[in-house]
C-alpha cells in the first residue's frame, strides 16, 4: 500500500473511532438524564469533553516546524480536507444565525445560502488550484510574488496591503466567533458573557497555539463530525414531529403550506392587530419626542425625578422607588443620547408593528417600488457573499495544504458535500421551528410559559435574546409579543421542540465547535501574515524557521485577546458582523486575486489601487449608511443596504486594477511566467 493511502486509511480508522466514541458519549449521557443527572452537569460535561478532545488533539499535533505550522505538511488527504475546511466554513453565522436569519426574514434570508454556496463553485473554478500551484503559504504571498514585476521590493508595498485587508477582514470575522463562544458558554456553565468569551478562548488557542495548521486541520475535522450529528438530530426530530418523515427537506415541503395558512390566521386575528397598534402608537409617541428635542427631553427628566421624590414622600413599598430609581438612572443623559436612544426605539416599535411577512413570499412589500428594492438587495447581497467567500483568506489558506493541485480540485468538491449537509436542512430547520412556534407557543397562558424562554431571556439580561411581554393585557401569548434574536434560534431549538436536555448540550457543542473551528483558521490567518509576511519578507528575511514559528505564536496570541475584548462589547449580531468581513474581502481581494490568475497585463501600480479603490469604497459606503457606524439610511445608493456594500467596492476594485495597469508600463516577465506557470495543466498523476 502507498504511502498516502496509508495514511488516508489510518486517519479513517482514527476518526471512525472517534465517531463511535462520541456515539457511545451521548448515549451514557441520556442515560444519565433519564437516571436525574442535574442538567447544569451535562452542560458541563458536553463543554469539558469537547474541550479537552480539542485541547487533546492540538497538543499530539504541536510542532515548530514551518512547512508543518503554516500548510499542515501539505500531505491532508482531499477528502479530510473538505471536512476540514467545511469546518472552518460553517461558522457561528451558519450554525447558530443563519437558521434564524431565515425565520425572521423569510426568503430573503436565503441570499446567504445562495451566495455562500455559489462562492465556493468560484473558489474552485478560478483560484483554488492556482493558489495550490503557486505552493507557498499565505494569500499575500501570492499576491507580491504576482505583482512583484522582479524589481526588488517592488512586491512590498502590495504585500503590506494585501496584509492590511487580511487583517481587517479575518478581525471583523472572528469577532463574530468569538462573541458565539461567549453566548455559548454563559447558557450553558451560568458564567457571566465576558468571563464565557474569555474561557472559550482558552480552547481556541490550545489548537492553533500550539500546532498551527496542523493541529487545527485535524481538530477541525473532528469538529465538523459534532457539528454534523449536533446540527441533524432536532432537525430530524422536528420533521418527525411535524412532517411524519425523518428526512428535513421533505417534511419542509409538507410543513411550509401549513405554516402559510398559520401566518394566515394570525394576520387576520383582532387580538394580534391590537398589539400592532400599540406598538404603533409607541412608535408615533417617540416620533413626536424626537420632533420636540430637546424640550421633551427636559420635561421627560423632570417627570422621572418628581414620580421619584413623590414615592419617597409617601413612603411608597422599596420595589417602587428602586424601580423609579432605576428609571431615572437609565435616562438619557443629554439631548443628543435622547435622539440615539428614541430614534432605536421609534424604529423597533414601527417594525413590530408591521404585519406577518409570509415566509414562503419572495420580496413581499406593501408596493412594487418597495418590493424592487427587496428584490435589489437580495440580489446585491447573493453578490456580495459570492465574491467575499471567493477572496476569504483563510478559506484560500487550505489550498496549500493538499499534496496536489488535483487534490485539491477534488478537496473542493468534498468541502461543498459536506457544507450542502448542512445548508440544505437550514431552509427546513427554519420553518420547522417557525411552526412549532406559531402553533405551540402562540395562543399559551402567559402562566403557562415554557421553561426555555426564561432561560435564554436571563443568559443577557442587558440585552435579551428573547422577550415575550403581555403588551395588550389580555394573559395570552400573541405572535407580535414575542422578538427573538435571530442567534439564539437554533441553540434553543431542542427546548423548543420538547427533545432531552442531553440534545441541547449536544447543540451547544456543536454551535462551539463552528465558532471555534472558524476562530481558529481566522487567527491563524491573522498570525501568519503577520509574521510570515511582515515579519519574515519585509522586516528580517534572515530569521530562523524557529524564530518564525514563535513569533507567529506570539502574534497568534494577541490578536486572539484583542478580539475577544472586541467580541465582549458586543458591536452587532453574528450575521452583521460576518457580512461586512464578506463585503470587505470582496472589494479588495477579489479583484487582484482573479485579475491576477487571468489577466497578464495586470501589474503592480494596477494591484495596488485595486486594493485602495475596492476597501476604501466599500469602507466609505458602510461608513456613511450604517446607523452602527453612524451613518443614515438616506446616504444609501441605489437603496442598497450597507451590508451589501461590496457591489459599489467590486467594481471600483476591478476598473482601478485594469484602468492603472493600462496607464502603466507592463509587468515584468518574472511576472508573466508566474501567470503561465500556475495556468499550466499539472502533469497526469
Amino acid at each position: 500500500m502507498s504511502a498516502p493511502r496509508s495514511f488516508f486509511a489510518r486517519l479513517s480508522r482514527y476518526y471512525l473511532l472517534f465517531s463511535a466514541g462520541f456515539a457511545v458519549f451521548l448515549l451514557a449521557l441520556s442515560m444519565l438524564e433519564q437516571e436525574g443527572m442535574p442538567r447544569s452537569w451535562i452542560g458541563y460535561l458536553f463543554m469539558i469533553a469537547t474541550i479537552s478532545l480539542y485541547a487533546t488533539i492540538g497538543v499530539i499535533s504541536r510542532t515548530s516546524n514551518v512547512t508543518e505550522y503554516y500548510v499542515a505538511g501539505r500531505r491532508v488527504p482531499a477528502m479530510f480536507n473538505g471536512m476540514a475546511t467545511a469546518a472552518d466554513w460553517i461558522s457561528a453565522a451558519s450554525f447558530i444565525s443563519l437558521a434564524g436569519g431565515l425565520y425572521l426574514n423569510g426568503f430573503d434570508g436565503l441570499a446567504f445560502i445562495m451566495g455562500w454556496t455559489g462562492g465556493y463553485c468560484l473558489v474552485a473554478l478560478l483560484i483554488a488550484p492556482y493558489l495550490r500551484k503557486f505552493g507557498q503559504y499565505t494569500i499575500p504571498d501570492f499576491l507580491a510574488a504576482r505583482y512583484g514585476s522582479g524589481a526588488e521590493g517592488r512586491g512590498a508595498p502590495v504585500r503590506v496591503v494585501a496584509v492590511a485587508a487580511t487583517i481587517i477582514v479575518s478581525f471583523t470575522y472572528v469577532v463574530a466567533q468569538i462573541y458565539a463562544v461567549g453566548l455559548i458558554a454563559s447558557r450553558f456553565t451560568g458564567v457571566d458573557f465576558s468571563v464565557g468569551i474569555f474561557l472559550g478562548l482558552a480552547s481556541i488557542l490550545v489548537c492553533s497555539f500550539l500546532g498551527g495548521m496542523r493541529a487545527i486541520t485535524w481538530t477541525q475535522v473532528a469538529q465538523y463530525i459534532i457539528i454534523l450529528v449536533a446540527f441533524l438530530i432536532p432537525a430530524m426530530w422536528l420533521s418527525v414531529k411535524h412532517g411524519d418523515n425523518p428526512v428535513p427537506q421533505l417534511a419542509y415541503g409538507k410543513v411550509l403550506p401549513q405554516l402559510s395558512a398559520r401566518e394566515q390566521v394570525l394576520e387576520n386575528d383582532p387580538r394580534e392587530q391590537e398589539v400592532r397598534d400599540i406598538f404603533a402608537q409607541r412608535a408615533k409617541n417617540y416620533q413626536a419626542r424626537l420632533e420636540r428635542l430637546p424640550e421633551s427631553w427636559e420635561q421627560g427628566r423632570l417627570a422621572a425625578q418628581r414620580q421619584l421624590d413623590a414615592l419617597r414622600l409617601k413612603n411608597a413599598p422599596l420595589l417602587d422607588i428602586r424601580n423609579a430609581e432605576r428609571y431615572l438612572l437609565a435616562y438619557p443623559k443629554n439631548a443628543d443620547e435622547a435622539r440615539v436612544l428614541w430614534q432605536a426605539a421609534q424604529a423597533m416599535n414601527q417594525k413590530r408593528a408591521e404585519p406577518i411577512t409570509p415566509h414562503a413570499q419572495p420580496f413581499p412589500a406593501p408596493d412594487r417600488a418597495q418590493s424592487d428594492i427587496k428584490r435589489n438587495n437580495f440580489l446585491a447581497l447573493v453578490f456580495c457573499m459570492m465574491l467575499g467567500t471567493a477572496a476569504l483568506p483563510h478559506i484560500l489558506m487550505r489550498s496549500y495544504t493538499t499534496p496536489s493541485v488535483h487534490e485539491t480540485r477534488v478537496s473542493v468538491f468534498w468541502t461543498l458535500f459536506f457544507i450542502l449537509l448542512i445548508y440544505l436542512t437550514i431552509p427546513a430547520l427554519a420553518v420547522l421551528v417557525k411552526y412549532d412556534i406559531y402553533s405551540a407557543l402562540v395562543g399559551t397562558q402567559y402562566a403557562n410559559l415554557p421553561t426555555w424562554v426564561s432561560y435564554w431571556a436571563n443568559v443577557d439580561k442587558l440585552n435579551p435574546l428573547i422577550s415575550i411581554v403581555d403588551v395588550n393585557r389580555d394573559g395570552i401569548v400573541q405572535l407580535a409579543e414575542i422578538a427573538i434574536d435571530a442567534d439564539v434560534l437554533v441553540l434553543a431549538t431542542p427546548e423548543i421542540a420538547g427533545l432531552p436536555y442531553v440534545i441541547s448540550g449536544l447543540v451547544a457543542a456543536g454551535g462551539l465547535a463552528a465558532a471555534l473551528s472558524t476562530a481558529d483558521g481566522l487567527l491563524l490567518a491573522i498570525s501568519n501574515a503577520l509574521s510570515h509576511d511582515i515579519y519574515y519578507k519585509v522586516v528580517d528575511p534572515t530569521a530562523s524557521t524557529r524564530k518564525r514559528v514563535t513569533i507567529s505564536k506570539l502574534l497568534l496570541l494577541a490578536v486572539a485577546f484583542i478580539a475577544a475584548y472586541a467580541a465582549s462589547q458586543k458591536p452587532a449580531d453574528i450575521l452583521s458582523l460576518v457580512g461586512v468581513a464578506f463585503s470587505l474581502a470582496a472589494s479588495t481581494l477579489f479583484p487582484v486575486l482573479v485579475l491576477g490568475v487571468f489577466w497578464k497585463r495586470a501589474n503592480h501600480y494596477g494591484a495596488l489601487a485595486g486594493m485602495l479603490a475596492g476597501f476604501g469604497v466599500c469602507l466609505y459606503y458602510m461608513v456613511h449608511t450604517s446607523s452602527m457606524l453612524g451613518g443614515s439610511a438616506a446616504e444609501q445608493w441605489f437603496h442598497i443596504a450597507p451590508i451589501s456594500a461590496g457591489i459599489f467596492g467590486v467594481p471600483a476594485g476591478l476598473a482601478a486594477t485594469a484602468l492603472v495597469s493600462w496607464l502603466t508600463p507592463k509587468p515584468g516577465r518574472r511576472s508573466t511566467g508566474l501567470v503561465e506557470h500556475i495556468r499550466a495543466p499539472e502533469p497526469p498523476q
